[in-house]
């Protein structure tokens, strides 16, 4: 879930996204309404799948040593856009409860700054006690700077990582960063992404990446092992993304899915992405 850059000609998984419906409008706007009203009638889900995969991940992380500079690891989500996984991960909310919250009526007269004034206090009175700290890095200013001012992040970086290394901000951010998280940017970043990250960690770095069977992980997975990670992933254990716009988008997943080897039946054949979970742990812990 993301404002995702589209792939260059150069990029190894540029051919992998050359048949999914691009959502281009929706990844910068000023606020996220736009974003949940256009998703709704597809059903996108896997941050909801994500939730619960990523709160025990950290819970794990927090009992592995060293803590960060301030105690906890920090948590940076990869193409956080707007926000959504610090908003499911750090408050007692629900995905649906974000989708009435902004496709609902309640919100839809609300001018951008009366929306973010709502929000401080609507995520902060769901606010968990255990809450992490979390930096969020997307290459959409306008997405990171909403999920900044509402307080979903405590550090954005708007930064495209497959061109430039990462500023001085974000590689300081990185010095306690113990858990990166990704649902919906693979296939639009790369390895160079992963490697930008990965050389200014100072801790036992963690990675929880949700990819969709379309598009191969491999070569993140050998990028990962440079940096001292054991890539694992369940071949049998699926997690749905969202509906396909049209026979098209469905037609191209299940080609390359198919062409991977996977069977679709039942899953892409019946008309949605379906998702796998990398999980990468130093050692293979």
């Amino acid at each position: 879930m993301g404002a995702h850059r589209q792939p260059g000609p150069d990029d190894p998984t540029a051919g992998a996204m050359a048949g999914k419906t691009r959502f281009d409008d929706i990844y910068d706007r000023p606020d996220p309404r736009a974003y949940f009203r256009r998703l709704a009638p597809y059903d996108y889900e896997i941050p909801h799948h994500a939730q619960g995969v990523f709160r025990r991940t950290l819970a794990d992380r927090r009992g592995a040593a060293p803590p960060g500079p301030d105690g906890d690891p920090t948590v940076l989500d990869l193409c956080c856009s707007y926000g959504l996984n610090a908003a499911l991960l750090n408050h007692d909310l629900t995905l649906a409860d974000l989708y009435a919250h902004y496709a609902g009526e309640a919100t839809t007269d609300l001018t951008t700054s009366e929306l973010v004034d709502l929000d401080k206090e609507f995520y902060a009175a769901r606010r968990r006690p255990d809450a992490v700290r979390l930096v969020g890095v997307d290459t959409a200013a306008n997405a990171t700077a909403y999920a900044l001012a509402v307080g979903l992040l405590d550090e954005a970086y708007a930064e495209n990582l497959e061109h430039v290394p990462p500023s001085p901000g974000l590689a300081r951010a990185m010095a306690g960063v113990g858990l990166i998280t990704v649902t919906g940017g693979i296939g639009y970043v790369t390895h160079r992404t992963f490697d930008a990250l990965l050389g200014a960690a100072r801790l036992p770095l963690w990675v929880d990446a949700f990819v969709l069977r379309t598009v191969p992980y491999d070569r993140i997975a050998q990028s990962l092992a440079a940096h001292g990670l054991v890539t694992t992933t369940d071949p049998d254990r699926l997690y749905p993304q969202r509906l396909f716009t049209g026979p098209e988008e469905q037609d191209d997943a299940v080609a390359r899915v198919r062409a991977a080897g996977d069977d679709t039946t039942g899953l892409e054949s019946a008309g949605r992405y379906y998702t796998r979970l990398y999980a990468s742990r130093p050692g293979g812990r």
